[in-house]
């Protein structure tokens, strides 16, 4: 079994099928995490202030089931297939109808296209399945991100410490690049961040981006921080110009700058080094 595995087109397949169920399950991620953040706040400040605490619906990441926000139907194993069931129910509740939003399927197969692509670049090791749950951690920061534009510690931190014990091994880089890359990439965001306050007056970023920087430090090594904070800036000055011009999209409505770090950081991993070698060819 391990064997056939081995086989580079056989193991990107079977790494595509378990990413579109990961994507699944990312999905809940997605959806619940922030709810439960904001209920776990609102029982905090219930209790500091000698309030009751609220009386919330108990709600995990496996409990209850899936289930229609309009109408409460429950979601079955068979309208639970991912990217199929919602082709399937074309993109509506099979209890009202109600529009099933087509982030759910994009999702799924954008897990299942990453963990593909990841398991055929680094092939059959620990480089790819920890690539693979680097890949997952990032699309669910982007999508959480994008929706509150919170980076919730409960990824952040476990992402940062996987990182250092996978290079504790030397999957990616050794570890003292790895330490001193989760410590620059806190420290060079928190610097930006007071710089920025002591400045305008105005906070210009949260510490998730900080936490997720020291993260991808953690992960990549200290030498591919310039690069990650060089595509991450790019990009995000770009998206934001775009949104400004054509979408009317004003200079104080923040943008959330996580999705973009978890695009660069993602580039990184499978590029950096190229990318970081030809930039210094040039430049020399």
């Amino acid at each position: 079994m391990i064997a056939q595995f081995a086989d580079p087109a056989v193991f990107a397949v079977a790494a595509g099928l378990l990413g579109v169920m990961v994507g699944s399950f990312l999905n809940v991620v997605i959806h619940r995490l922030p709810i439960m953040m904001e209920r776990d706040w609102a029982a905090q400040c219930a209790e500091l202030r000698g309030e009751p605490l609220p009386a919330f619906e108990v709600l995990s990441l496996a409990r209850p089931r899936s289930r229609c926000p309009q109408c409460g139907h429950s979601i079955t194993a068979l309208e639970n297939i991912p990217v199929i069931s919602w082709l399937l129910l074309r993109g509506r509740c099979k209890g009202c109808a109600a529009p099933i939003s087509l982030r759910y399927p994009l999702i799924e197969a954008l897990t299942g296209l990453l963990f593909a692509f990841v398991a055929w670049h680094f092939g059959f090791n620990a480089a790819a399945l920890g690539a693979m749950v680097f890949v997952a951690a990032l699309i669910a920061l982007t999508s959480i991100d994008f929706d509150t534009q919170l980076l919730p510690d409960d990824i952040t931190l476990p992402l940062l410490w996987l990182g250092l014990a996978l290079n504790a091994f030397s999957v990616y880089t050794d570890l003292k690049s790895a330490v001193i890359g989760a410590m620059a990439g806190y420290l060079s965001l928190w610097c930006v961040y007071w710089s920025f306050k002591l400045i305008t007056g105005k906070e210009g970023m949260g510490y998730g981006d900080f936490k997720l920087l020291a993260a991808l430090g953690a992960w990549l090594g200290w030498q591919m921080l310039p690069l990650a904070i060089l595509v991450s800036s790019l990009v995000g000055a770009a998206v934001g110009v775009a949104l400004m011009v054509f979408a009317r999209h004003g200079r104080n409505v923040p943008i959330p700058f996580g999705p973009y770090l978890a695009a660069a950081g993602a580039i990184a991993l499978v590029w950096g080094k190229p990318l970081t070698r030809a930039y210094l060819g040039v430049s020399l």
